[in-house]
């Protein structure tokens, strides 16, 4: 089912979008990965592209969710240039992976848990709202935060 235009203007498309994430991410730990997700959606609301981590099955250090969407929906489009899309993830993105979502031109990004150790969307880094780059992403923080957060914590804890 598609979402509905301008995927981040609306909240309840947004707690949707993030309810996709989550299900990508249980793939991932289904797989021994932690468990992020991310989808890409056109401004319409069409999902392009989607992934989950993949850096343990791959032993790629690129193996992020985020990068999986964006490589999807690529492929999909057939354009590196995601202008006017919106990008949903569990987990505040890294600086690679904002730096990645930067480069494709992506409008939006939504997402749920902060990562205070490493995250680049406003808790430790804001490379997706720096002044000095030539584009900036609209964020909306925190959507579904709570089951964001405890989905990454009970996968955690299997470690402890």
């Amino acid at each position: 089912m598609p979402f509905s235009p301008l995927p981040a203007r609306d909240p309840q498309t947004r707690h949707r979008l993030i309810g996709r994430c989550l299900e990508l991410a249980e793939q991932a730990k289904g797989s021994g990965e932690v468990p992020v997700g991310a989808v890409v959606v056109s401004p319409d609301g069409e999902t392009l592209g989607e992934g989950y981590n993949t850096r343990e099955r791959d032993a790629d250090p690129a193996g992020h969710a985020e990068i999986a969407a964006l490589r999807a929906a690529a492929t999909a489009t057939g354009q590196w240039r995601m202008e006017g899309c919106t990008l949903a993830v569990t987990l505040e993105p890294c600086p690679m992976c904002a730096g990645a979502i930067s480069q494709s031109r992506i409008r939006t990004v939504v997402f749920g848990a902060w990562d205070e150790k490493a995250g680049a969307a406003g808790s430790v880094f804001d490379i997706l709202r720096e002044p000095r780059l030539n584009h900036w992403v609209e964020v909306h923080p925190g959507v579904r935060e709570e089951e964001c957060a405890a989905q990454l914590t009970s996968f955690f804890q299997q470690f402890r």
